[in-house]
């Protein structure tokens, strides 16, 4: 009689757990149909999407060894997954790399992960993006102490480009984002985000196919220490310190995004979109931005498209968006170890 209750309880605890999950997954979905300014907490089920999805096909899995009914329901939950995943991972017996335009973007983190000191960083840093012969290089958090100068910095790690940066000057250096390319540049600008560091660089560049746009873009991070947290987790004030940056974080990034959508709009120009997002691709984020764009990865990606080192291969938070008129051919990350973010080079040609 015992052992019966018990299996009864187990089946009972196993249903009630798969339910549960399942019932989480679909907020996961929806979440970046929601803007973070008026529900920001369905933005934390978008950012979970993996490990729910993941633990709902453990749960289906073992439904169907124990011969349970909800396995139905946990089919039928995970299914969205199916078609979700290929913004994480594709797999492709091959791609070609002989696309008429390369793009490297680069969150590089103030040069401040590497194992040498930060401009020791930065030389490796500018001499790996050489190796790429790439034709438009955008490069967030991108720093150089006030005692060396940008502009010679730039000529001399890059020569024959183009340069266009914005930077923030602080008493221990500048910061801000960087754009080279290859092309001749006809117009620049920039859209500076309201009580934010953060900010996008358009340049307006002469390809072989025509005029575009490009926005180097660097939407608000959540500014969380994650060796740090781990060591304090169980301060009360961390995590309520930590609760509300990430807070501030996920309702910030919706007005960012929209400022660069509006910007987009009233220019007319064909735009490429691209750089640090610090959203996932479900998200709110990239919902807005990849409307009308051809995600590069999906397009042309293989394997893992994961570009957040310390977090690989969960988080991906670094993309190229392409407009019409242009395909991407192949999409890469590069595991260089000089920042907390991976490079991502991307080929495409005229559609």
């Amino acid at each position: 009689m015992a052992k019966i209750k018990r299996n009864w309880f187990s089946r009972l605890s196993f249903a009630a757990a798969a339910l549960i999950v399942s019932a989480l997954l679909p907020l996961s979905y929806v979440s970046a149909l929601i803007n973070p300014e008026r529900g920001w907490l369905f933005s934390l089920f978008g950012l979970l999407f993996l490990p729910l999805a993941l633990t709902t096909l453990l749960f289906l899995l073992w439904a169907i060894k124990r011969r349970s009914r909800t396995w139905i329901l946990l089919f039928l939950m995970l299914l969205p997954s199916i078609f979700l995943s290929g913004r994480y991972y594709q797999i492709r017996r091959g791609e070609s790399e002989e696309g008429a335009i390369r793009i490297v973007s680069y969150n590089v983190g103030l040069f401040a992960h590497g194992d040498g000191k930060r401009m020791e960083t930065a030389d490796s840093v500018a001499a790996a993006l050489k190796t790429l012969d790439a034709d438009i290089i955008c490069l967030q958090e991108f720093y150089l102490p006030n005692s060396v100068g940008t502009e010679q910095w730039i000529k001399t790690h890059f020569p024959g480009y183009y340069s266009e940066y914005y930077v923030l000057t602080g008493k221990n250096g500048r910061a801000g984002n960087l754009t080279l390319s290859k092309f001749p540049v006809s117009g620049k600008g920039k859209i500076s985000f309201e009580n934010s560091t953060n900010l996008a660089l358009y340049t307006e560049l002469d390809l072989p196919m025509g005029k575009y746009r490009v926005y180097n873009c660097h939407f608000e991070s959540y500014n969380i220490s994650v060796s740090h947290l781990l060591t304090s987790v169980r301060e009360e004030e961390e995590l309520i310190d930590t609760g509300r940056k990430v807070r501030r974080s996920i309702r910030q990034r919706p007005k960012q995004v929209n400022a660069v959508v509006k910007d987009i709009e009233g220019s007319g120009r064909n735009a490429l979109v691209l750089g640090d997002f610090n959203d996932t691709p479900i998200s709110y984020t990239y919902h807005r931005l990849s409307k009308g764009r051809k995600d590069s990865f999906v397009a042309a990606g293989k394997g893992f498209g994961a570009s957040y080192r310390e977090f690989w291969p969960l988080l991906r938070i670094d993309y190229v968006l392409l407009p019409d008129g242009l395909d991407a051919c192949s999409h890469k990350t590069m595991k260089l170890r000089h920042s907390d973010h991976y490079p991502i080079i991307v080929t495409c040609n005229e559609s």
